[in-house]
């Protein structure tokens, strides 16, 4: 029986998804494992069993594999977010604080739960203006994101928006300095995880419902 037309463009595309896919999965794992240098075109070919021509063909050089790799990374990540922090979600939680704290909860728990390549490309961002750049692309949207879903809530500030960007601010800066600094960097009592959850959570809960001094 020959194959149609159609089936045979179908067949492909399906083969290459699943063939990009593998690249970038066999990406995060050599990030994880061993960092920026343990990411090579050879190294990401035989970890995906694939031919080292064909990386070179879809991302040009190593710096386009890393930045695909982090592009999908990242997308990945803010879509985890949002779909736990979605406007619709948080709205049906009556109470503004759980509300809040389930948006906070949402942003630690992911970046948490991918903490090995949040590393590697957060310091990378210290010294490469591209991956910088994709990092802060998707931080603001996260922003926006953590905003538009907590714009429902009533915040005791003149300027809601600005609390919220400050609130925002506040949960990436001590999460991202978690990642990369570690736990016991500015003080030696312990703080794990999960207390560094509730402890951001109660401060943003208390900053935005709280009544600012002098207002």
């Amino acid at each position: 029986m020959t194959e149609s037309p159609t089936s045979r463009p179908a067949a492909l595309t399906e083969r290459s998804r699943r063939s990009h896919q593998d690249l970038l999965e066999a990406g995060y794992a050599l990030l994880e494992e061993g960092g920026e240098d343990a990411l090579t075109v050879a190294a990401v070919a035989e970890r995906a069993g694939m031919a080292v021509g064909s990386i070179y063909r879809r991302f040009g050089d190593k710096e386009g594999l890393l930045l695909a790799i982090q592009h999908a990374f990242t997308e990945n990540l803010q879509a985890e977010i949002t779909e736990r922090m979605s406007p619709e979600r948080l709205r049906i939680l009556r109470d503004p604080a759980v509300a809040i704290a389930e948006a906070v909860g949402a942003i630690t728990d992911t970046f948490r739960a991918h903490e090995g390549l949040l590393r590697v490309f957060l310091l990378l961002g210290t010294r490469q203006e591209a991956v910088r750049a994709e990092g802060s692309r998707v931080s603001v949207e996260g922003n926006r994101h953590f905003t538009e879903a907590l714009r429902h809530t009533p915040v005791a500030h003149p300027d809601p928006e600005a609390a919220l960007d400050f609130a925002f601010r506040l949960i990436y800066a001590t999460v991202a300095h978690r990642i990369t600094q570690g736990e016991f960097l500015e003080s030696d009592r312990p703080l794990p995880w999960n207390e560094l959850r509730s402890h951001l959570q109660t401060a943003v809960i208390s900053y935005l419902l709280g009544t600012p001094e002098g207002h």
